[in-house]
């Protein structure tokens, strides 16, 4: 037999659940995708039992809030680094992009340093972002602008080092990040480029341990 459609919602159930979505996108844009859910409900004005009741968790309702809003910062960021005129400049604004992202929206933070990572659509979104960044990547050392020796994975680390720097200075220097950001794209430049003193699997040896720092996870 074919399934019954699913009972429509009550006027009042409705509405908790926008107030409930509403809320969660700005808690975790605030504090990240580890923020308390006891929040969330305090901000919609229900109880933490009606979120329950509604999402059954953290995960499905970051799957229901996060990813249409981190799908469309993260493509506008792609487009503006593609509509660059260069290969160098197509990759350092898209790593400049990146890392605003990271210092103006707590969730996207979480989402590019892969902090949070229970999520399947969030992570199918992180994935599309970076295949885009490494196809830069490529370009920019196939016409010689970039240093031959950067991986997609050193610049995974950029990422994960500007989400703890823009934490920790977002009170008292929000704009820091962008100063050490121009400092490390003056340095990927080919011609400021030196030997490096260790290969690129000391760095990829290193990313379950960086992948493990992140914020505490709250269920």
């Amino acid at each position: 037999m074919p399934d019954r459609p699913a009972p429509a919602l009550r006027a009042d159930a409705r509405r908790n659940l926008e107030k409930l979505k509403a809320a969660a996108a700005e808690v975790f844009r605030e504090q990240g995708l580890s923020a308390p859910l006891e929040e969330v409900a305090q901000r919609a004005g229900v109880s933490i039992g009606t979120l329950y009741n509604r999402f059954g968790g953290r995960q499905e309702l970051i799957d229901a809030v996060v990813p249409e809003l981190a799908g469309a910062k993260l493509g506008e960021a792609m487009r503006r680094a593609g509509a660059q005129p260069t290969p160098w400049s197509r990759f350092a604004v898209y790593i400049e992009e990146m890392c605003a992202l990271q210092a103006a929206d707590t969730a996207l933070n979480d989402i590019i340093a892969r902090s949070y990572q229970d999520a399947a659509e969030l992570t199918a979104i992180c994935a599309e972002s970076v295949v885009y960044g490494t196809r830069l990547l490529a370009e920019a050392q196939a016409d010689g602008s970039l240093r031959p020796d950067l991986t997609a994975d050193d610049v995974f680390v950029v990422f994960w080092l500007n989400s703890r720097l823009t934490r920790t200075t977002a009170a008292t220097a929000p704009d820091a990040w962008r100063r050490h950001i121009a400092f490390l794209l003056d340095g990927l430049r080919t011609p400021a480029a030196t030997s490096l003193p260790a290969g690129p699997e000391t760095v990829t040896a290193s990313l379950p341990t960086l992948l493990g720092g992140g914020p505490p996870r709250r269920r």
